[in-house]
């Protein structure tokens, strides 16, 4: 399987490609394969013009949720007019699309908001973001379903004291995370940067790599 992320940043990023900014992240989305897309924001289109992505190729979608950020009516329309078809996935109720057997789960966000857990019978990819610490069905289906690779939320950096830790998480916490469930997952990532609680992406991914964590930007691919 090979994810690659089209955006990897928070809501706090301009929507609008900022060429004068080599630290500039879109607004979170992810592509599975070439063909399994997660979350339709609003800077899909561009992302997949500037990486040279075949959007006829995508023929899935699929959503964690609704905030702007992660949702656009128009994007959707975009892909949809390309050949994609959307998938509106409910808690709890396994989806196969495809090769892709898809276990939607509960986020810990403000607003309704899916984790998925991803396979295509030889890999497992566990996509979490919008989420303070998962919530206890979640763990107890990455332990019943081993992960080769989880991407997690980052929201908040190093902050301390940020009121933001009820629906999203910081570094500390997604630390702990990877501690108790290293056991079950095999290569640990985190996205959904936001602006104004981060430093730059090196040292952002210097400082994760001592953790053997991988810090992912605009364009980065994962195999596994």
């Amino acid at each position: 399987m090979k994810l690659q992320f089209l955006g990897t940043g928070a809501a706090d990023w301009n929507a609008e490609f900022d060429s004068e900014n080599p630290e500039y992240r879109r607004n979170s989305s992810a592509l599975v394969d070439g063909v399994l897309l997660i979350d339709p924001g609003p800077c899909v289109p561009d992302a997949i013009e500037k990486m040279g992505i075949e959007v006829t190729g995508i023929k899935y979608v699929i959503n964690t949720h609704k905030h702007p950020d992660h949702f656009d009516e128009q994007t959707l329309s975009w892909l949809t007019q390309n050949g994609a078809e959307y998938i509106e996935c409910t808690e709890g109720e396994p989806v196969t699309l495809g090769e892709y057997e898809i276990i939607p789960l509960k986020g810990h966000h403000r607003v309704p908001t899916l984790h998925y857990l991803i396979s295509d019978g030889k890999s497992r990819l566990f996509y979490g973001l919008d989420s303070a610490w998962l919530l206890y069905d979640e763990v107890a289906a990455i332990i019943k379903h081993p992960v080769d690779l989880a991407v997690f939320d980052a929201t908040i950096g190093f902050v301390e004291g940020d009121y933001r830790i009820f629906e999203h998480s910081n570094l500390r916490m997604v630390l702990e995370m990877k501690a108790t469930l290293a056991p079950y997952i095999k290569r640990f990532c985190i996205s959904h940067m936001a602006k104004t609680l981060h430093t730059g992406h090196q040292e952002l991914a210097d400082t994760m790599a001592k953790h053997d964590v991988v810090t992912a930007f605009d364009g980065l691919e994962v195999e596994f």
